[in-house]
């Protein structure tokens, strides 16, 4: 018995959430306006992002080499900011309460999938990071994650379940340490 046979892979219908031509487009679009665009141009950034159907709250700061697979799955609250070298890999939805941050080289992955089946098949879950969160530098977040609301996860940590409100969050995978005062 083979444990992965990628011959018999099929992607789901829909998995995209658009259609080739746009999923194309955002990528063309992504490399040659938003990545090159001055690092004060978060106004624009922003326009580009809700033209392609992300929900982007009133003065988000995002960095220009933010990474974005779908828009169209995206959310993000008022004032937060997502940093330098960011990776918002949107197989699924990931959303992003208010006055987040999500610190330089994150990476937020909704999607996996699952090596139980020898087809291998594609899988998509939402990531939830409410209110008031800080994921520092380098930290990784599986899918499915839901981060309650004032959660500190710090540098280089790994997030596989979901975490309290409030708590400080540190290694991989991610372990409470204390309360976040």
């Amino acid at each position: 018995m083979k444990v992965q046979e990628l011959d018999k892979f099929k992607l789901p219908k829909n998995f995209r959430g658009r259609n080739a031509f746009i999923v194309q487009l955002w990528w063309l679009v992504q490399s040659l306006l938003f990545r090159t665009s001055p690092q004060f141009l978060y106004g624009y950034r922003r326009f580009l992002l809700r033209f392609f159907g992300a929900k982007i709250g009133e003065k988000v700061i995002i960095r220009p080499t933010v990474k974005i697979t779908y828009p169209w799955k995206i959310s993000i609250g008022d004032n937060s900011w997502i940093g330098d070298d960011v990776d918002l890999y949107s197989l699924g939805e990931i959303e992003i309460g208010k006055n987040v941050v999500i610190s330089q080289k994150s990476y937020l992955c909704t999607g996996s999938h699952d090596y139980k089946n020898s087809e291998f098949p594609i899988y998509a879950k939402k990531i939830k990071i409410e209110d008031e969160c800080w994921i520092a530098t380098d930290v990784f977040i599986a899918p499915g994650v839901h981060i309650k609301k004032g959660t500190l996860v710090g540098a280089r940590s790994s997030v596989y379940s979901d975490l309290k409100s409030n708590k400080i969050y540190i290694g991989n995978p991610a372990k409470e340490i204390k309360d976040r005062v």
